[in-house]
C-alpha cells in the first residue's frame, strides 16, 4: 500500500465514521516503531506506521486511523483532543478506535532485557534487581536506610 491508498483510506474513514471529511495529508513513516501512527496540530496531518500494517493487517491499523481521526476532528471543533481529555474517550470508544496499538513482535523480543546487576544491602540483607549499572554510594536501602552493594549477576541468573 502506498501513501495515495492511504490517503484514500483515511478519507473513506473519516467519512464513514465520523460524518466529515478528512482535508489534509495522511502518509506513511516507517520510523514509525514504538507508535502506530501521530497527528501533527500544527499541520493538520497523520502519519501512520507501516510496521503495524505489515504485522497486525488492516484491521488494527483502520482502529489506529480512528484514533489519530479522533485528535483530528476534535482538535479542529476546538474539544478536548489529548488523551487525556473525556471528549476523546468519549469519541474514541464511539468510533471504536484503539487506545493504544500493539508492540511490534521484534520490539517485543527486544525489551526481555535479563537483569545483569543486584544491591545488596548490608544491613539487613535486601536485594534489588538492575538491568544498568549504578553508583551504589548514591542510593540507600528503601527498608532500613542501610549502605547497598553492587554485585553482577552470571548470565545464567535471571531471576
Amino acid at each position: 500500500m502506498d501513501n495515495k491508498q492511504l490517503q484514500q483510506w483515511v478519507e473513506r474513514v473519516s467519512m464513514a465514521c465520523f460524518g466529515r471529511p478528512f482535508l489534509h495529508r495522511a502518509t506513511f513513516n516507517a520510523r514509525l516503531k514504538a507508535t502506530g501512527g501521530r497527528y501533527f496540530t500544527g499541520s493538520h496531518d497523520i502519519e501512520i506506521s507501516p510496521h503495524q500494517l505489515q504485522a497486525f493487517g488492516a484491521e488494527e491499523t483502520e482502529k489506529i486511523i480512528k484514533h489519530e481521526l479522533c485528535h483530528y476532528h476534535l482538535h479542529l471543533l476546538n474539544r478536548g483532543y489529548r488523551h487525556r481529555d473525556q471528549d476523546f474517550k468519549h469519541l474514541l470508544a464511539h468510533v471504536g478506535g484503539s487506545r493504544y496499538c500493539q508492540t511490534l513482535p521484534e520490539r517485543a523480543q527486544s525489551k526481555a532485557v535479563a537483569y545483569k546487576y543486584k544491591l545488596k544491602c548490608g544491613s539487613c540483607g535486601m536485594e534489588y534487581l538492575r538491568k544498568r549499572r549504578m553508583n551504589p554510594a548514591r542510593y540507600a536501602c528503601g527498608n532500613c536506610r542501610g549502605k547497598l552493594i553492587l554485585l553482577m549477576l552470571d548470565n545464567k541468573d535471571k531471576a
